[in-house]
C-alpha cells in the first residue's frame, strides 16, 4: 500500500507537512507506525523543526543516526542556516553515492535550484519514483523558469495517477496564479478550504488565500486573510510557539507590503518594509529599482542657466 494514499499510514503527517502545519507534524504519534515508515516520518519531523527556526535542535536529535535520509537532511540543515557552499558540497556527495534516494532528491533539488544549478536539480529531481514531493518542486522550478507550458504538463501527468492528493491540488493552484483567468478561483478554492478549516489552517494557507484574493482583485478580503495570518503569529509568538516556518512568516508581512501599496496605506506600507530583513527578495528588487530610477532621473535633471 501506499503510504500516503489515503488508507496509508503516513497521510496525516504528510498533509500537515505540506499544508504548514509544523507544530502538528512534530505532535504525530509514531509508535505504531511499521517499520519501513519510520524513517520517512522521522525525516519530516526534522524538516518540520528546520523549518520552525530549530535548527541545533533538528541537528542533535539526529546526531547519531546514519543513512542518505539522514545525511541529506543534515546538509540540508547547513543551507538552511546560510552556509550554501557547505551544503552544496555536501549533496554534490550525496547525490554521487545515493541520488536513488527520496530525501536526496528532494532536499537535493532545493538546494541545487537555490544555488542555481536548474539543470542539475531537475536531473536528480527526476529520476524519483512517483515522489508527489519532487513533482511539486519541479513543478516550482518550471514556474521560476516561466515555463508554464511544462509546469501544467507535469501536474497533468500527477493527475492522472493521484487524483485526490492534497500536493497535486496544491501544485495545480500554483500554476494556475500563473495561468491567470478562471484559473485564479479554482486556486482560491484549494488554499481557502486549507486556511479557513480549523485542522489544515496555517499561516502558510492564509497567505496562498490572500495571494489568490490578490490576483482576484478581492483587497478587502486579501487584508481579511493577512491579517489572520499575521494575528496567528502574533498570538504563537505571545504563547512561546510557534506552528509555523520561518519563512512563511516572513512571506506573511513580505504580501501585507505589496497588498498596503494596492490599498494606498503609505504607513502600512513602511511598517511592514522595515520588518522584512534586508536579504529578502521584494527589498533586493525595491532596491534596485530605487537605483534604476535615480540613474535615469539623473540623466533628466534640470540645468539651470548660470
Amino acid at each position: 500500500m501506499d503510504p500516503f494514499s489515503a488508507e496509508g499510514e503516513l497521510l496525516t503527517i504528510h498533509n500537515a507537512f505540506h499544508q504548514g502545519q509544523y507544530q502538528a507534524v512534530l505532535d504525530f504519534d509514531t509508535s505504531s507506525l511499521s517499520k519501513s515508515n519510520i524513517t520517512t516520518a522521522r525525516v519530516l519531523k526534522v524538516r518540520a523543526q528546520i523549518a520552525n527556526g530549530d535548527i541545533q535542535g533538528a541537528l542533535a536529535g539526529i546526531e547519531k543516526e546514519k543513512g542518505p535520509d539522514f545525511d541529506a537532511v543534515r546538509a540540508f540543515a547547513q543551507h538552511s542556516k546560510g552556509e550554501m557552499s557547505t551544503a552544496e558540497k555536501e549533496f554534490e556527495q550525496l547525490v554521487e553515492k545515493s541520488s536513488e534516494n527520496a530525501t536526496v532528491q528532494i532536499l537535493g533539488g532545493i538546494v541545487l535550484q537555490a544555488a542555481g544549478r536548474t539543470e542539475e536539480a531537475l536531473s536528480l529531481l527526476s529520476k524519483h519514483q512517483g515522489n508527489l514531493e519532487a513533482i511539486a518542486i519541479i513543478t516550482q522550478i518550471h514556474l521560476q523558469q516561466n515555463r508554464t507550458d511544462l509546469a501544467l504538463k507535469e501536474v497533468a501527468a500527477a493527475r492522472k495517477w493521484a487524483q485526490d492528493s492534497l500536493l497535486v491540488n496544491i501544485a495545480e493552484s500554483w500554476v494556475g496564479t500563473r495561468v491567470g483567468g478562471e484559473s485564479y478561483q479554482s486556486a482560491f478554492y484549494v488554499f481557502e478550504e486549507m486556511a479557513q478549516t480549523p485542522s489544515s489552517t496555517s499561516t502558510k494557507s492564509l497567505v496562498s488565500q490572500a495571494i489568490t484574493e490578490l490576483h482576484l482583485g478581492r483587497l478587502p478580503e486579501a487584508d481579511a486573510a493577512l491579517n489572520q495570518a499575521l494575528q496567528q503569529q502574533k498570538n504563537e509568538a505571545g504563547e512561546g510557539r510557534s506552528s509555523s516556518s520561518k519563512d512563511d512568516d516572513v512571506e506573511a508581512v513580505a504580501n501585507a507590503v505589496v497588498l498596503a501599496t494596492l490599498m494606498g496605506k503609505r504607513e502600512e506600507q513602511e511598517r511592514y518594509l522595515k520588518e522584512l530583513r534586508k536579504g529578502h527578495a521584494l527589498v533586493v528588487d525595491l532596491d534596485e529599482k530605487g537605483r534604476a530610477f535615480d540613474l535615469a532621473a539623473g540623466k533628466y535633471a534640470a540645468k539651470v542657466a548660470t
